[in-house]
């Protein structure tokens, strides 16, 4: 098959021709649909990420079409499904108590074993795997990816976001836009911050109430100031400290932090004012990915027309160009993200 390798770190991805995927008893092959490209793998890009080193085939924000299917998969030949990034063995303790993102026995294409940066892709512990709607599109699925799904679960789980609270979004990245969208549809007031005036202005298109440029004076007293006090939920979207701290310090007394941008290579340890912690009362949640059993919640608000991500994603590209996109991380981003949608170019 067709993929798209990392051979050298901060080098443009290599096309090759490799090795076909081998079908797990209680796994699938899929025929990559669509892939979306992720902060994620540009960590690993960089060589940040701690699992990832080369010769792997990056890709884990994927759906694809069932080509091979293990007798154990509950799935069969023909079948349109959308994968987490996290795939649960299914039978330990955490899985069996619903925190299947928790799971000790994940298995994780495109950080561990092969990704969807490819034509083809191994996908074992099926089970996790959900069916994809027949009028959903790839790529609006693909796009959905880990972050649509990390931050549904950093909302309506972790940090339990009510209607008519005020959320804070610091960076409007891809998780942060989802953040944004989703904190809109479950009735919550959204400040969203960045440094990128087209992006700022991008997220006013998608509803934010405010944007705050991060380049002009104090972000968390802006924020304090729009909101009569402070935010009662903030979501760190970036994973470095100065948004961390500006995500604490933004909170009224009692709020909550959800750290979903994630802290890896040089950001991996970071200072923090864990005296605004004290002071205010503040709560801390860490959140990564989504237990699979939440995916029919996500899917069902998109299908009752509550919720629409397909404004996120910006552009679509052949597998040629994903080594590219990946460098753009490097800079100030454009506004949306980008999804492999043609395999063959």
């Amino acid at each position: 098959m067709r993929a798209a390798v990392l051979r050298e770190y901060r080098k443009d991805l290599s096309i090759e021709s490799v090795a076909d995927p081998v079908c797990e008893e209680d796994g699938v092959v899929l025929r990559t649909l669509a892939c979306g490209i992720c902060r994620s793998d540009w960590h690993g890009w960089v060589g940040e990420h701690p699992r990832v080193k080369p010769g792997q085939i990056p890709g884990h924000e994927y759906c694809g079409q069932v080509v091979a299917a293990g007798p154990r998969s509950g799935w069969a030949v023909g079948d349109k499904v959308i994968a987490p990034f996290i795939l649960a063995c299914g039978t330990c303790p955490a899985c069996r108590s619903g925190v299947s993102n928790t799971c000790p026995d994940q298995r994780l294409p495109g950080f561990i074993e092969p990704g969807a940066f490819a034509e083809y892709v191994g996908v074992p512990h099926a089970h996790n795997l959900a069916r994809l709607p027949d009028d959903m599109s790839p790529v609006l699925a693909a796009g959905l990816g880990c972050r649509v799904t990390t931050a549904f679960h950093a909302l309506t789980d972790r940090a339990a976001l009510r209607p008519g609270e005020w959320l804070a979004v610091h960076g409007t990245g891809g998780i942060g836009l989802a953040t944004l969208i989703l904190g809109r549809a479950l009735g919550a007031r959204v400040v969203v911050v960045d440094i990128v005036p087209e992006k700022l202005e991008h997220a006013r298109t998608l509803g934010a109430d405010a944007a705050v440029d991060a380049r002009s004076g104090d972000v968390a007293q802006a924020i304090r100031d729009i909101t009569g006090g402070g935010a009662h939920v903030s979501v760190e979207a970036l994973g470095i400290a100065q948004t961390t701290n500006a995500s604490l310090h933004c909170l009224r007394p009692l709020g909550r932090h959800v750290q979903v941008g994630m802290p890896v290579g040089h950001t991996a340890r970071m200072e923090i004012d864990m005296s605004a912690v004290y002071q205010k009362n503040l709560a801390l949640f860490g959140t990564r990915g989504m237990p699979a059993h939440k995916y029919p919640s996500l899917l069902g608000m998109i299908d009752a027309g509550l919720v629409d991500f397909m404004p996120m994603i910006a552009r679509q590209v052949p597998l040629s160009q994903a080594g590219a996109e990946l460098a753009l991380f490097d800079g100030p981003m454009a506004p949306g993200v980008a999804v492999i949608s043609d395999f063959a170019a």
